[in-house]
């Protein structure tokens, strides 16, 4: 049996078990969170936003107040709903699929949006919006959410990626945070660290590829090239994995409690100040200030090292593509909302005060909103924007086709876990990943 049919028994199975289970129009689960706002509002019309990040849900109540308020005549009921990352991008996949039970506005992480732009996306378009904007915009942020000239999602941030340091720690081991250019003064650092302090200098994530990435991406290597063939063995994929492990057979990094970066058991260990430094993007950040509240004061982000003077200093990593369905009732309205939420220079404004996020729209950077003290610089101090405006030309565009979930789940569920945990080399372990990913996309 083909592929494609595997898939669509396998979308009829889940879909005739969900309708078992009192499913069909509903989100096929109840949500951890929903938030309301309008519901006081008469003749509201109703709007429904599904999401995977709890952080994003104050960004889009920010934006249905800032609505209503400015369209009085068009008032606004949105409803946001939070669901766990895989039983949302799943149940809103079945949904589209099936032609039932999509919300109207749907926020979709990059590595899952290849997806659903499979055939005929069910998704409507934003070109309209779009296209008189896109000139203040980093633009290369919405052709990963477009398909053939058609922009379906709205970014939600460029994800410039930064090395964030404890300076506390790093003081404590005699470390100038300034003085570390390259990944081999990171090692020298690290050794200073565990030899005077009792943290280790960073963490390894087998469960979480896109530290791994964030490697890859500086070398400006891919893991798909831009005709879509699957390119995991390369020099660069193996040096920027092979660092890891040569960090942890030095003793200077350790496989992080949980295997990811945005897990509670991360965020505990961190929050205690298990390790100094640790590489992501910029919208990391609210990660910190939610999760992490004692390191307040103690961060300090810097530019990535490299691994030679060619390198970039950054990645342009994550993001969220937002998006209308075809299922809306009332699709020029939520097109509108959800280009007033994404596209305008206020909410690219709160993008940096509610989230922390580095805008796309880069023709508010040098706005005075965004150099006024507010709880990130509070938390790292008062050059973010110096350093992101130092690192801006060094973010490369990443190759995101619908072969990047395969590539995903491969490097988390097998590839990271034989280096960082099994100890196999990094070049064996992605030539093995190159056959297993080449021999599945030829089925």
């Amino acid at each position: 049996m083909q592929k494609k049919g595997l898939l669509a028994l396998l979308f009829s199975f889940i879909a005739m078990v969900l309708i078992a289970c009192g499913g069909g129009s509903d989100s096929g689960g109840g949500a951890d969170d929903v938030e309301t706002v309008g519901d006081d509002i008469e003749d509201a019309t109703e709007l429904k936003v599904w999401v995977f990040a709890g952080q994003h849900v104050d960004f889009y109540k920010d934006a249905a107040e800032r609505w209503n308020e400015e369209n009085s005549d068009r008032p606004i009921k949105l409803t946001v709903e939070t669901y766990p990352y895989d039983q949302m991008h799943n149940n809103l996949l079945l949904a589209l699929q099936s032609q039932d039970g999509a919300p109207d506005i749907a926020d979709i992480e990059i590595g899952r949006f290849p997806n659903y732009m499979e055939g005929e996306p069910q998704l409507l378009s934003m070109n309209e919006y779009v296209e008189p904007e896109l000139d203040n915009f980093v633009s290369s942020r919405f052709d990963v959410y477009a398909k053939d000239g058609t922009y379906y999602g709205l970014p939600t941030h460029v994800g410039a990626s930064v090395m964030y340091y404890n300076t506390e720690i790093m003081d404590q081991a005699g470390v100038d945070i300034n003085s570390i250019e390259t990944w081999e003064d990171f090692k020298a650092a690290g050794q200073k660290v565990v030899d005077n302090t009792d943290a280790v200098m960073t963490n390894s994530f087998p469960g979480d590829y896109m530290p791994y990435w964030i490697r890859v991406s500086q070398q400006k290597s891919h893991f798909i090239d831009e005709n879509g063939n699957i390119q995991m063995n390369t020099e660069e994929n193996a040096q920027a994995l092979q660092l890891m492990q040569d960090m942890q057979d030095q003793g200077i990094a350790e496989v992080a409690p949980g295997g990811a970066p945005a897990v509670e058991e991360y965020y505990s260990y961190m929050n205690d100040g298990g390790a100094a430094a640790i590489g992501m993007p910029i919208w990391f950040m609210s990660r910190f200030t939610d999760n992490m509240p004692d390191l307040k004061g103690k961060m300090a982000i810097q530019p990535l090292p490299t691994f030679d003077e060619d390198d970039n200093r950054s990645a342009g990593m994550g993001g969220t593509g937002t998006v209308v369905t075809n299922q809306t009732e009332h699709p020029e309205l939520a097109k509108e909302f959800l280009a007033y939420a994404k596209l305008t220079k206020e909410s690219n404004i709160k993008l940096w005060e509610i989230l922390g996020f580095d805008p796309p729209r880069h023709d508010v950077w040098d706005d005075p909103a965004l150099q006024e003290d507010n709880a990130y610089y509070e938390f790292f101090g008062d050059n973010i924007f110096d350093i992101l405006t130092e690192i801006k030309d060094d973010i490369a565009p990443v190759h995101i086709t619908n072969q990047t979930p395969d590539v995903a789940d491969q490097l988390n569920l097998t590839t990271l876990n034989k280096v960082l945990r099994d100890g196999e080399s990094a070049e064996e372990a992605l030539q093995a990943a190159q056959e297993e990913l080449e021999s599945s996309q030829s089925e």
